[in-house]
């Protein structure tokens, strides 16, 4: 099967969801609406849908074009309103998937992380994530061990521990993907 994420994400939530079609997604740290994105995918072939949060302007009109049923949010992903955002477009509180790839070393990654701890968890639950941590690059903020502990205190299972990829010479570990076994069966 096609992939256009960097290490295969999109495939692991697609299986562990059976290939679910109109599923919903959260992804902060979109980057390119096709190239090495985790969502495109799931919104191109499943019909799926969600909130793409992006710093980086000049995807805007790439995301129009290749990226029609999504809502896409071009700001800093640490002053976005994420429970807002979702509440105000009717988000199901059961929903398919969660992305956070930001930057671990200006501590963005742990800062949206925290906010969402603090604003969406309580009320909305992802069946699977996709965490970078990046921890190739050092121990940021103590991201990986933090991150590890909220997830795990939300209830989600770490099924797949320091993904790697290949990157500059040798297999290097940057992110954390989980399940959320009452959604996941």
């Amino acid at each position: 099967m096609e992939t256009f994420s960097q290490a295969s994400q999109d495939l692991f939530f697609l299986k562990m969801l059976k290939y679910k079609t109109s599923g919903t997604f959260l992804e902060i740290g979109s980057n390119h609406p096709i190239n090495h994105n985790n969502t495109y995918l799931a919104e191109s072939k499943y019909g799926w849908k969600g909130i793409m949060v992006e710093y980086d302007t000049s995807f805007a009109s790439l995301y129009k074009k290749h990226r029609p049923n999504s809502l896409h949010i071009l700001q800093d992903a640490c002053t976005v309103n994420y429970r807002g955002l979702l509440d105000s477009n009717q988000f199901p509180i059961n929903m398919d998937y969660l992305q956070i790839d930001l930057d671990v070393n200006n501590r963005s990654t742990l800062n949206v992380l925290e906010l969402l701890n603090k604003t969406v968890f309580d009320k909305y639950t992802f069946a699977t994530i996709t965490f970078e941590h990046d921890i190739y690059t050092g121990n940021h903020f103590d991201t990986q061990k933090i991150s590890r502990k909220i997830f795990n205190d939300r209830g989600y299972i770490l099924v797949s521990p320091d993904v790697s990829v290949f990157w500059q010479g040798g297999q290097k570990a940057f992110e954390d993907w989980y399940i959320h076994p009452a959604l996941v069966h």
